[in-house]
């Protein structure tokens, strides 16, 4: 019989681990949902293997017990569903009274921490910043003890329910003070020391938004994950966005003890509020275009498109996720709160198809099911280099002895398509990469089908420019060639041979 690539025991390899990853949906709080079966369908039909955020509490609306009962319910229906599947509990940035100071601290928090046994709840206050910190008032400060065991007893808690991953939220506030991330490093390895025993395969693994926690050369966290930065369009008619790369994974030694270049990396659709009803009426279609990219926050935005933009722009997501992170995979929304402004949408999105058994579908798991069929090989051949060395220092030709250039941006019409502005020789965002034996790459996903210009600039200046449409080297935004993008979500590679002065054009649909 042929081992699944999903079967892990006390270990999960970096392979297993991107197999999780590659079919990832965000499922915020799907062990409360009021379509179990429904999902539960949805999971089974498209093969998604990894529920990022599916259980947690941010504020809570149901009393401790009950809500773990509910968590430890649903996880065992989905496990009868697929054992594969990993759900991954959430420990965020922010705490608030309610939910601390009415939960006993259990005898095994005080054995855990070596303290003595006391009959008390957890203390709120003692979990804080102190007074007159700029932080959150409700932000935990994870240096404190206190804070410390209110992490390490929701971790064991959801460990029982079945979950066997979390995330840990915006990691870099609440360790503010937490020199050395010795306070955060302590409870994610007592976490990972209970699960050797207790959870479902003997293995948790841990994200945050974070590009990279390592101490000593040592990762805290099994892959790094944040939100998706994008950039608006306003040449288009409605509200469009483009995504543009920010920093990339940082390596280090792994939980698994091995050394990598670059850990593996998790982008999401974000929420925080919903839509931004004041911008709508106040503001301009610019100003509104700029205020958090169309007034709210990333799955509102999302939601609020119509059937075809939203299946567009998930294909767009996942092709821009390969050709841009090689280490990158994209969490697609399965199940995701749109906060209180969505114009008349749900309150909540979901991908399943809409039906009676989910009257609040938005019907995109017939989408997802093909893209997590394509899979992620077909694009990443495209893909720029994980690591943001442009290179080509110090190098000359070996024939001439000319040196090759430090800086070779690629400009022209389509940049704003890519998040760069029109034209500028000087970008940052179409800056080629160096790939040896005097050779530039670039490679980018255009949303939009059309015909578009683009030209080289070499030392990134428009003096020394170069283009398909002319043999010789030309100065200044006149002269590029045509790049002529049959279909939206066309994924581009552009070659340029500086010696030779030759541009190759690669298109993938």
């Amino acid at each position: 019989m042929t081992k699944s690539k999903g079967c892990f025991d006390g270990s999960m390899p970096r392979e297993v681990l991107e197999y999780y990853l590659s079919h990832a949906v965000s499922a915020q709080w799907i062990t409360m949902s009021d379509t179990l079966e429904d999902d539960i369908r949805v999971i089974v039909k498209t093969g998604i293997k990894f529920l990022g955020r599916a259980a947690g509490i941010w504020k809570g609306n149901m009393p401790e017990e009950a809500h773990f009962a509910r968590t430890k319910e649903s996880a065992e229906k989905i496990h009868a569903a697929d054992p594969e599947v990993i759900l991954q509990a959430c420990i965020f940035e922010a705490l608030y009274r309610e939910d601390v100071e009415n939960v006993k601290v259990p005898l095994w928090v005080f054995e855990a921490f070596g303290l003595p046994p006391a009959d008390r709840c957890f203390d709120y206050d003692a979990c804080l910043f102190p007074e007159g910190t700029k932080t959150w008032d409700c932000m935990p400060d994870i240096s404190k003890t206190e804070t410390q065991m209110w992490f390490y007893y929701r971790g064991r808690r959801y460990i029982d329910c079945g979950c066997e991953a979390f995330h840990m939220g915006q990691i870099h506030l609440y360790t503010g003070h937490d020199r050395g991330y010795r306070g955060i490093g302590k409870v994610l390895g007592m976490l990972r020391e209970y699960a050797k025993t207790n959870a479902r395969r003997h293995k948790v693994i841990f994200d945050a938004h974070s590009h990279s926690l390592v101490v000593n050369g040592k990762s805290l966290l099994d892959y790094n994950a944040m939100p998706l930065t994008r950039y608006p369009v306003l040449d288009r008619p409605g509200e469009k966005l483009v995504l543009v790369r920010e920093g990339k994974s940082g390596g280090g030694v792994s939980p698994e003890g091995v050394y990598e270049k670059a850990l593996p990396f998790l982008y999401e659709y974000d929420n925080w509020g919903g839509r931004d009803r004041w911008a709508y009426e106040h503001q301009t279609y610019e100003e509104r275009a700029w205020n958090q990219w169309w007034g709210g926050d990333q799955i509102s935005w999302f939601a609020n498109q119509d059937e075809e933009a939203r299946n567009r722009f998930l294909d767009y997501t996942f092709k821009w996720t390969a050709v841009n992170n090689p280490d990158g995979f994209f969490a697609f929304p399965l199940m995701r709160g749109i906060g209180a402004g969505g114009d008349g949408q749900e309150l909540c999105y979901k991908l399943n198809n809409r039906s009676d058994a989910c009257p609040c579908g938005f019907s995109q798991e017939d989408e997802v099911k093909r893209i997590f069929e394509t899979g992620y090989g077909k694009y990443r051949v495209f893909s720029n280099p994980s690591m943001l060395d442009y290179g080509g220092r110090d190098e000359d030709d070996p024939e001439t002895g000319v040196r090759y250039p430090e800086k070779v941006v690629l400009y022209g019409s389509f940049q704003p398509y890519v998040g760069a502005v029109k034209d500028d020789s000087n970008s940052e965002i179409t800056r080629m990469y160096y790939v040896g034996g005097g050779k530039y790459s670039f490679s980018f996903v255009m949303p939009f089908a059309g015909e578009y210009d683009f030209a080289v600039s070499t030392w990134g200046t428009l003096s020394a420019c170069v283009s398909t449409e002319n043999p010789f080297p030309f100065s200044g935004t006149g002269s590029k060639g045509k790049l002529v993008i049959p279909k939206d979500n066309t994924v581009v590679r552009v070659t340029f041979e500086y010696m030779k002065d030759k541009i190759e054009v690669e298109t993938a649909e």
